[in-house]
């Protein structure tokens, strides 16, 4: 055999070789990109394609997803429908909650049945908020559907899609156990307020997950139809159009604090999500003079944060919503990481303030009632992703959260230190 043909054979036997050790691109259907608000689709998709190429370093992250999967699929649906009694005005389909951090001052009697009136008590959460409210099921909403979509999107087990999908159109959808797309109940005190705008924050700090979902879900996920896509699409529309147009939207969007951040990035996530990109990008480019400006200091603190009795909380807090924002951003062709204030403010700063206790490397000298050190590893993956060197340095220090560091199959920041306990 002369050494051309020898040279041809052997080629032929190393691509046979390699077609049985790698996958050819063929081997498996390539995922679709999902178009999503806070999570950058395309991410998703190749995390997606490098976990069916069998990638070691993923495995430990999907096991935590699918475990907390699978933790939800003999749980639900939730409805609003189901609280003891309705929110004031009497609809049982509106949502309601009650003031976390208000308690009663006097004893309960046949005459004062709640023990008004209330008084607040910063940071100290009453456990009487998470009974007879809808709070702690729409959290559960939240959170199975973004964890059931994603874990449906990585494993394609069917199950997940459909478990999600009964979840979304539970709360959201069939006419018997839909909520109203308002929240003019949200956050009451009793004796009080029948409703507050601050309410709002029950949604703005998760619902972004939702819209996720709802993405992930719109690639072609069993049991989830047209009918459903187009229902939860007008549901966030509506919903929308109240956080615009309604007196409790304006309010909230006037906050100076992390309510105004959140309310931002919640509207700019459901502009993005109900096409309208506009709105989008005009929601983020405002939040530069409007937010970061005069709510970051020149050293990267946040000072309205600083002041309260959950400082560390409120400070990671503030910065899930900032670092969200700044991910829509980037689908509309902004940049919020590279903004600077006019006395040097910028998000990069706002995260270098806390590595020191995000590492360990030094106590968080503010007023603090329960630190989680874990509480600003999101945040920290986020800036470094961004670009931020010292970020890049500190995410090998940061401490995993309860139910492990899924950061490499979902980034995008969460609240990691609940304080619904």
């Amino acid at each position: 055999m002369s050494a051309r043909p020898r040279l041809a054979a052997l080629l032929a036997a190393v691509t046979a070789f390699a077609a049985v050790l790698v996958p050819s691109a063929s081997a498996h259907t390539a995922p679709k990109v999902p178009r999503t608000a806070v999570l950058d689709g395309t991410r998703l998709q190749q995390t997606r394609i490098r976990l069916d190429h069998g990638d070691p370093r993923l495995r430990g992250a999907l096991g935590d997803l699918t475990e907390r999967a699978d933790a939800w699929l003999d749980q639900g649906p939730w409805t609003v429908v189901d609280k003891p009694r309705p929110a004031p005005g009497g609809d049982v389909h509106d949502y309601l909650s009650q003031a976390p951090y208000w308690w009663p001052t006097q004893p309960r009697t046949a005459d004062n049945p709640w023990g008004c009136p209330y008084e607040q008590r910063d940071g100290q959460r009453n456990p009487e908020v998470d009974t007879g409210t809808d709070r702690q099921d729409v959290e559960k909403v939240f959170d199975s559907t973004y964890d059931l979509a994603l874990a449906w999107y990585y494993t394609g087990r069917k199950q997940y899609a459909q478990k999600a999908a009964q979840v979304l159109r539970t709360w959201f959808l069939d006419p018997a156990t839909r909520m109203n797309p308002e929240l003019d109940h949200g956050q009451f005190i009793p004796c009080r307020y029948d409703g507050r705008a601050i309410g709002i924050i029950d949604f703005s700090q998760s619902y972004t997950g939702v819209l996720d979902a709802i993405a992930v879900l719109n690639t072609g996920a069993p049991g989830w139809s047209e009918a459903d896509r187009s229902g939860m699409h007008d549901w966030n529309v509506a919903f929308r159009t109240w956080l615009t147009d309604g007196s409790f939207g304006k309010e909230e969007g006037a906050a100076e604090n992390n309510h105004g951040t959140f309310y931002d990035m919640q509207l700019a996530a459901l502009a993005y999500a109900t096409g309208d990109e506009a709105l989008a990008r005009r929601t983020v480019l405002d939040a530069r003079a409007r937010r970061i400006d005069p709510q970051i200091a020149a050293d990267g603190s946040q000072p309205q944060e600083l002041a309260r009795t959950r400082s560390w909380h409120y400070s990671t807090f503030d910065l899930v919503a900032y670092t969200r924002l700044a991910a829509i951003g980037r689908h509309v062709g902004v940049d919020l990481w590279s903004y600077r204030g006019p006395e040097g403010q910028s998000l990069v700063k706002a995260v270098d303030f806390l590595l020191p206790a995000a590492t360990g490397a030094g106590a968080w000298p503010y007023p603090e009632l329960e630190f989680h050190r874990y509480a600003a590893s999101d945040v920290v993956h986020a800036a470094a992703d961004a670009g931020d060197a010292r970020a890049r340095k500190a995410v090998r220090l940061l401490e995993a959260p309860p139910g492990g560091d899924l950061w490499a199959l979902r980034p995008a920041a969460e609240q990691l230190d609940s304080i619904a306990g």
